[in-house]
């Protein structure tokens, strides 16, 4: 089974995911460039039950980040953790799918080939992005 990790900027936040994660994303919504201080944001989705976190964390609504250095590095969504990419101990593990909140997407950033675009959030429910957009 594939093990991923990553963890924020200090070390003492830690994260391992087993498996393959449930969908990739990058989302632009003034949410994410808020949290993450970028104009977008990208995550691969696990289940909960596949992701292992080790140290501190503090949660502000959904999205976890270290309370030493003030990395974000999680979402927590019912049962889904979000792992920001930037996080990872190898960043270049996963390729995106899809891209929400396109309406607010800089016209002036490269197309990502091979994404799905949403207006804002996903239409639909499912667990999983179709990988033929």
């Amino acid at each position: 089974m594939e093990t991923v990790t990553g963890g924020c900027l200090c070390g003492a936040l830690r994260c391992i995911a087993t498996g393959q994660p449930y969908r990739v994303g990058i989302c632009h919504c003034m949410d994410c460039r808020k949290n993450h201080g970028a104009l977008f944001h990208a995550s691969a989705i696990f289940p909960e039950n596949a992701v292992t976190l080790t140290g501190t964390w503090a949660t502000w609504g959904d999205r976890s980040f270290c309370p030493t250095c003030g990395s974000p590095v999680f979402a927590h969504i019912e049962d889904e953790i979000g792992i920001n990419f930037g996080t990872f101990d190898t960043t270049d593990q996963f390729q995106p799918t899809y891209e929400l909140w396109t309406i607010l997407r800089e016209s002036w950033l490269p197309e990502f080939t091979g994404t799905r675009h949403y207006d804002k959030n996903r239409e639909s429910m499912t667990r999983s992005e179709d990988q033929n957009p």
